[in-house]
């Protein structure tokens, strides 16, 4: 698996059905999929889209779990019935929030005896110095966002991004020798709050939870990127409620940000600049997203939304700019999800003034992620064709984690990662 070591160990699940859940602000959308474990590949046998009401969701995150899980039973039960699933109890579910945070840390730790090979109690005690290190700066950052010092938080993901032995790249460095050994693992959090409304609905719908994933940790895995160590990009994945933006620099994810700002604030301004229902304004944004407009309408809706994509805008480089205070910024960008469409978000990132105060390599590249981007998922329903497909089938890739065999420095990483979590 390369730099995104697993964090959970092999389980039997290559003969049963499983299920991708992507719980978004405007739609849930469920896959059901198998796994072909000799193939390495996961394979896409039925697609359910349920729409949510106004109410269900706020930025992201649950705010009516009944409403929540009505809205999944529909997506799940679609899904299967195109499937010819009796069941798929076994799922990967996706999360997002301003409050779920993804960040690398890295440490430095200096051996007495250098001349000592490496062995695997030394090794999971670096780990684990690692993982708390980071899981105390997550509560000091939501506690000061939030300004509530006792914020609950979990550890949600985890992943080895890079091992170095006095300077030089290893896999894994047991029986090496060597002084400093610095190790950067790849975290993401999320509040309890939000994680316990995703266990209700999970139970509720009588799932068995393989993985509650951060979405920008699934949309940046899913292009392959784990074994490309040159490999650089910036993932942008826009829905409904919240953007969610991934950095990935060689190879390795190096962090996440969320803001709540999404599709759903560009419908709401065309519903008051029109005085229409939001459900009309919809409709009117995804024509003028497909370029179903006559010109005069769709200048006329630009106009309307050029604020709304400024402001949008500055909180991508808000975003970026913490990314870009120890390296060049990744100058492709990958856009994803169903606000991506809208033709000001592309135009917004190729303008020139907002990079002025950002080192890019290069003038940004924008392109957007398509489903036959998604290494190793194979759609035989023929029903994912857009980037906002792209998430839940970015979560159907992570269950490949867990039908592999599991490799050293993954083995402890899940460990320190369960001590964490308890």
């Amino acid at each position: 698996m390369g730099f995104f070591s697993k964090i959970l160990g092999a389980r039997n699940i290559s003969n049963d059905y499983l299920l991708s859940l992507d719980i978004g602000t405007e739609v849930v959308k469920a896959l059901v999929f198998r796994i072909d474990a000799e193939a390495g590949v996961g394979i896409v046998k039925g697609v359910g889209r349920a729409r949510q009401s106004l109410s269900d969701m706020h930025s992201g995150a649950v705010s009516d779990i009944s409403g929540v899980i009505k809205n999944c039973r529909l997506a799940i039960e679609k899904a299967k019935a195109m499937a010819g699933a009796k069941k798929a109890e076994k799922a990967v579910v996706g999360i997002a929030g301003e409050l779920v945070k993804g960040t690398t840390t890295t440490v430095h730790y200096e051996r007495i005896k250098p001349e000592i090979r490496i062995d695997l109690p030394e090794l999971k005690n670096i780990i684990q110095k690692v993982q708390w290190k980071a899981f105390d700066r997550i509560r000091q950052q939501l506690a000061w966002e939030t300004g509530h010092s006792e914020i609950e938080v979990k550890l949600i993901n985890a992943a080895i991004v890079d091992v170095r032995i006095d300077g030089y790249k290893v896999n894994n460095p047991v029986g090496f020798q060597g002084r400093d050994v610095s190790i950067s693992i790849f975290n993401a959090y999320a509040p309890l709050v939000h994680l316990g409304a995703l266990e209700t609905i999970a139970k509720e719908l009588g799932l068995e939870l393989l993985n509650i994933a951060a979405e920008p940790y699934a949309v940046a895995r899913s292009m392959g990127i784990d074994d490309v160590a040159d490999f650089s990009a910036v993932f942008i994945d826009i829905g409904g409620g919240t953007t969610d933006i991934a950095v990935v620099r060689n190879g390795g994810l190096e962090g996440t940000k969320m803001f709540a700002l999404g599709g759903r604030a560009f419908t709401k301004r065309l519903a008051r600049e029109l005085g229409i229902s939001f459900e009309e304004a919809e409709i009117l944004k995804i024509k003028y997203s497909e370029g179903k407009l006559g010109k005069d309408v769709a200048v006329k809706i630009e106009g309307m939304l050029a604020d709304d994509c400024g402001v949008w805008l500055s909180a991508v480089e808000l975003s970026l700019a913490e990314f870009a205070e120890t390296d060049l910024l990744p100058y492709r960008f990958f856009l994803c999800g169903g606000g991506s469409g809208l033709p000001g978000i592309k135009r917004s990132l190729l303008g020139q003034t907002w990079r002025k105060n950002l080192p890019f390599a290069k003038d940004p590249e924008v392109s957007f992620l398509q489903p036959r981007d998604v290494t190793n998922i194979i759609d035989e329903t023929k029903n994912l064709r857009d980037p906002q497909d792209i998430t839940p089938m970015g979560l159907a890739n992570l269950a490949l984690d867990f039908a592999g065999e599991e490799k050293v420095m993954a083995g402890i990483l899940r460990r320190a990662v369960k001590m964490i979590q308890k």
